[in-house]
């Protein structure tokens, strides 16, 4: 489930790795040794990070098993590999050190574990034993495997693959061999970042804890995805306490009713009748994550209300599996939860939510359904993994705008760090300093804004600014870390950011969240620009020298912008943004996030959202554009297409604009190659100190366009905004 944007909690590249080629002679990718002689946190000390994931706690509660991953600038990959720690955090041991990835690891027993690496060029599940020895590949799939679960008694392995999907040339034509073309019938042929060739289904083997056997396609000879796709994974399926059943997570549909839908179920499969039941019958929305309780007797999920809205409140369900009965523990808290986790004691679930600005972890009582906070509401700081260590701990990852994941530990709202991956790096580097400024909006209410200021700030001083435009668009502005977004850098390189929750985030209550929907070009943009004028009255911004910044959603905010801020911007930077709001709307894949957001086809006459909507496209404001504009975007993005960048800037060079873009031709939404994220990086700042720095050489700097300032508002009015 995402929008235009995911959060960036974990490393892209790391993900990546596990399934990028490798071969014996590639060089082993280790900890790099970084030292700096300015203090300051460039990009070079970001690339020197290590990536920390994947907490998982041995079944006697002894010891911890994680993930920490490097990049290679020099190989333009990442590599992933284990280390185990006990569970106060000493004895710490690296038990993988090998040129290739191993990640989506899992205990077996207090002793082994069991991870997915790859094999003759495909990923494929492995076991060892925890101090690095016996170590042994399981399976030999075909298509390789994406994930893994092992049945509670030990005896059963679930392995997420592929199968095929799309017709060939060849299939419909086999005398033409060396035909290559796509025929294509129905929608969805493409998502994410690939044509849709193979889809991936659940299977059930027999497993020694060494080999498998008698592996079975549980959704054999079906059309249908699980888990689905492009980033479901194994949180998509949970096995009953006897072993006898599997809950999997489908969206059991294909073609226009696959993109115009979220409405997912969960299915119990029983592995001795071969039978299965859909669980959510009638619950229209997406239904993810389901987990039972330690007893068994109880189901876990978070499930969503309405077809069509993937960013709808995440409510936490629970069903008996004996009666059936379901019953919503979130329905009377107003805000949406982004994981789950059973308490051991069965008594209640810890979960994770956007909540004013952080994301804490909490906790729901079966009974009372009361919610509670789990961490201390002084931690100003995102938590990103629920890992449950006996009946009152909780091992975690917590991250901040000023520095990336690492491994808590929490007890009674105190969290103790576990980990100091990064310590090393962090403590050469002279911090920026964070400020939660509370903003009034043009309808009276008061936006959460986080203000990085940079290193070694002095308020007698001025600087210039960058207005942080989020992506989603219902993506919260937290404490969020992100390696390519990252704010730290942005403030380390001498800029004040200013990051708003505008309309349209989670974090301040449904209806703040919801009222985005249909409303593009109105509140949210009017709150982008109350946030600018309320920190322009700062002495210490330089008012002359504000840029806007964003990707996806953030980079559609700012082309909007572009053509209504009435010069308060200096440099524009887009990277992945809508342009074109007719074109996107038949250019994406995700069809039931347009028709919600969007409010409808452009063609639907009769439609007021819609109309307004498509009136309001940032390139009918065109006309108005005057501002330096920096544009990227990669050719294997199909969410929003490189067309759109294109466009811009095509639009942008013929108005006489500055305008420079750079496109990229192996990347998708996000960049993920190491080389190409430091060159995006260079551009990016670049552009940025070239317009916003006055001590810049200005008789080198192209004038602006000779235009006039705009006169539009930003929630005018559908024939005012297309005259």
């Amino acid at each position: 489930m995402n929008k235009f944007l995911i959060p960036l909690l974990m490393s892209a590249t790391a993900v990546a790795g596990l399934t990028g080629c490798s071969s014996k002679q590639d060089q082993l990718i280790d900890k790099p040794d970084f030292h700096t002689t300015d203090s300051i946190f460039d990009i070079e000390a970001l690339e020197a990070l290590g990536r920390v994931t994947n907490p998982k706690v041995s079944p006697d509660g002894s010891k911890i098993l994680y993930a920490v991953s490097y990049e290679s600038v020099e190989q333009n990959k990442s590599n992933n590999d284990l280390w185990v720690m006990n569970a106060d955090g000493s004895d710490k041991r690296r038990v993988t050190k090998t040129p290739g990835s191993e990640g989506e690891a899992a205990w077996l027993s207090d002793e082994r574990i069991a991870f997915v690496a790859e094999k003759a060029g495909k990923p494929q599940m492995w076991v060892m034993n925890i101090d690095g020895t016996g170590r042994r590949v399981v399976t030999a799939l075909e298509n390789g495997v994406q994930g893994f679960s092992v049945s509670p008694d030990g005896k059963k392995v679930l392995l997420i693959s592929t199968v095929k999907y799309a017709r060939t040339a060849q299939d419909v034509y086999p005398d033409l061999p060396k035909a290559n073309a796509r025929i294509i019938d129905d929608m969805m042929y493409k998502h994410w970042d690939e044509w849709v060739t193979e889809i991936p289904h659940p299977f059930i083997a027999d497993f020694t804890g060494y080999t498998i056997d008698n592996l079975v396609d549980i959704m054999e000879g079906q059309p249908y995805e699980s888990p689905m796709k492009p980033f479901g994974g194994i949180e998509s399926f949970a096995w009953s306490k006897d072993s006898k059943q599997l809950v999997y997570v489908s969206r059991k549909k294909v073609g226009k009713e696959y993109a115009v839908s979220t409405n997912s179920d969960l299915y119990l499969y029983d592995l001795e009748a071969k039978t299965t039941r859909n669980l959510t019958e009638g619950m229209m929305g997406y239904d993810t994550n389901p987990a039972f309780s330690p007893d068994g007797t109880k189901l876990a999920w978070l499930s969503m209300e309405h077809d069509g809205y993937e960013s709808d409140k995440n409510r936490i369900f629970v069903m008996d599996m004996a009666s059936g009965v379901k019953t919503d523990l979130t329905a009377d808290w107003d805000y949406t939860a982004d994981a789950i986790a059973w308490n051991p004691n069965g008594k209640s679930i810890y979960f994770l939510a956007a909540y004013q600005g952080v994301t804490p972890i909490f906790s729901v009582e079966l009974g009372s359904k009361k919610v509670t906070m789990v961490t201390s509401n002084a931690d100003v700081a995102d938590y990103a993994a629920l890992a449950p260590l006996g009946e009152s701990t909780v091992v975690t990852m917590r991250h901040s705008i000023l520095y990336p994941n690492e491994i808590f530990a929490v007890t009674g709202r105190k969290a103790t760090q576990l980990t100091e991956v990064n310590a090393d790096v962090l403590s050469q580097i002279v911090a920026p300093s964070v400020e939660k400024v509370l903003v009034p909006t043009t309808d009276g209410k008061e936006m959460t804004t986080w203000v990085v200021l940079p290193p070694n700030f002095d308020p007698e001083k001025k600087y210039p600014a960058i207005l942080y435009c989020q992506g989603g668009p219902q993506q919260a502005v937290s404490q969020f870390w992100s390696y390519r977004w990252n704010l730290m850098l942005m403030a380390s390189n001498g800029y004040v950011v200013i990051a708003p929750n505008r309309r349209g985030l989670p974090g301040f209550g449904t209806e703040w969240n919801a009222q985005i929907s249909g409303d593009y070009p109105g509140q949210n943009m009017r709150d982008y620009l109350s946030a600018v004028d309320y920190m322009k009255q700062r002495p210490y911004i330089d008012g002359a020298h504000i840029g806007a910044v964003g990707a996806s959603y953030g980079g559609f905010s700012v082309y909007m912008l572009a053509g209504i801020h009435e010069n308060r911007f200096a440099a524009l930077i887009a990277h992945a943004g809508i342009f074109n709001m007719e074109a996107q709307y038949l250019e994406t894949e995700e069809m039931w996030f347009a028709n919600w957001d969007m409010g409808g086809a452009f063609w639907e006459k009769d439609n007021a959202v819609a109309q307004r909507t498509f009136a309001n496209s940032p390139h009918k404001f065109v006309d108005k554009w005057n501002t330096p504009i920096l544009i990227t975007h990669g050719e294997y993005d199909y969410r929003i297409l490189s067309s759109q960048g294109e466009m811009a800037f095509n639009a942008a060079k013929l108005r006489g604009v500055p305008a420079e873009m750079v496109i990229f031709p192996e990347e998708n939404h996000w960049i993920l190659r190491p080389q190409n994220a430091i060159l995006w990086q260079r551009v990016f700042f670049r552009w940025l100190d070239r317009w916003l720095k006055p001590q810049a050489d200005e008789a080198e700097q192209p004038a602006k366009a000779d235009v006039a300032p705009a006169a539009a508002e930003a929630d005018a009015a559908p024939e005012a905004a297309a005259e």
